[in-house]
């Protein structure tokens, strides 16, 4: 998606790129660049191996694996987005941006990381089917039900995202080209417009609120209707076996949203004062649960974690250490 010539109100804007400034003043940065290196090798690794084994075995080809390799796609897919781009821009001082590629990974990285939070709500919806309506969750939920979902989801995700994009993309760029940022962030980069940006401004609140609160206050809501349900059963080993069940979707729940309030705390507050220590914290807390992701939910779901040390091909040795 290229937004040079499609978006520009030709007047500014395509004369010329961008500068990524974030990390000028930190020190050993090249440790940081190491670490989102291998973030990004077990990121791969780890969704890859999970989207192989689900389709290898046609047991796991069911509504819930499918929004769990819908999740692991988009996980490989933003950090794909954020990481590869940083090694030239920060190792080798290549931070120059067109302004075509610029406004593309603003695109892609916003979809994305939006996209992680609808895909933990439609998680959160699969759980809900599968505790409260158990004798009915196959024909309630059907893999062409998901599928549709799912497109459903990506394609709302693309409306939110594509009109801030496109409205900052035609605004013009008469001024400072210099992004306080380590990639094309959407609010970074449209405050440089030698403009008023108020509309701007008040879509970009409005299309955060909708995709993060949206999802977040769907999986609060499922989760009352969860325990409300699960307090209702009589067994108390049954009600164990429930709470188990939404365990691992909490952890992802929380790994997602965790680093999403503290840098609304950290920023809002201003309590770190070094922007680029800041820049870097944040930039590390948002790539890392596309990489544990897979990690959570092999280790804590029996029927995948079986499948994975069957694909291993030794399994006393693949048993072995997923027990460690």
């Amino acid at each position: 998606m290229n937004f040079s010539v499609a978006f520009s109100n030709g007047t500014y804007s395509f004369n010329g790129g961008f500068y990524l400034t974030a990390f000028r003043n930190l020190e050993n940065k090249n440790y940081l660049i190491l670490a989102l290196a291998i973030i990004y090798i077990i990121t791969l690794l780890g969704n890859l191996v999970l989207l192989a084994v689900v389709l290898m075995n046609s047991s796991l080809q069911s509504p819930k694996y499918l929004a769990v390799c819908n999740l692991a796609i988009i996980d490989i897919s933003i950090n794909s987005v954020i990481i590869p781009q940083m090694v030239p821009v920060f190792a080798f001082n290549q931070n120059y941006v067109s302004f075509g590629a610029c406004f593309s990974q603003m695109f892609f990285m916003h979809f994305f990381g939006d996209m992680e939070s609808f895909s933990l709500a439609l998680l959160a919806y699969d759980r809900l089917i599968a505790i409260c309506w158990p004798l009915r969750y196959s024909t309630i939920n059907t893999n062409l039900r998901m599928l549709l979902i799912i497109a459903g989801i990506w394609s709302l995700v693309v409306l939110l995202e594509i009109f801030p994009v496109i409205f900052a993309a035609r605004l013009p760029y008469c001024g400072s080209r210099e992004v306080q940022s380590c990639c094309c962030e959407h609010g970074p980069v449209y405050k440089l417009a030698c403009t008023d940006t108020s509309y701007n401004r008040q879509l970009a609140t409005a299309k955060t609120l909708t995709a993060l609160l949206g999802p977040l206050t769907f999986i609060i809501f499922t989760y009352v209707i969860v325990v409300v349900a699960v307090t209702r059963i009589a067994s108390i080993s049954q009600r164990w076996k429930a709470f188990h069940t939404c365990l691992t979707h909490l952890l992802l729940v929380l790994l997602y949203y965790m680093p999403v309030i503290l840098a609304y705390v950290l920023g809002n507050l201003r309590l770190v004062q070094n922007v680029d220590l800041f820049t870097a914290v944040l930039t590390v807390s948002v790539t890392l649960p596309p990489m544990l992701n897979p990690i959570i939910y092999s280790l804590k779901t029996d029927e995948l974690r079986d499948k994975i040390v069957k694909l291993l091909g030794k399994p006393k040795v693949a048993q072995q250490i997923i027990k460690n």
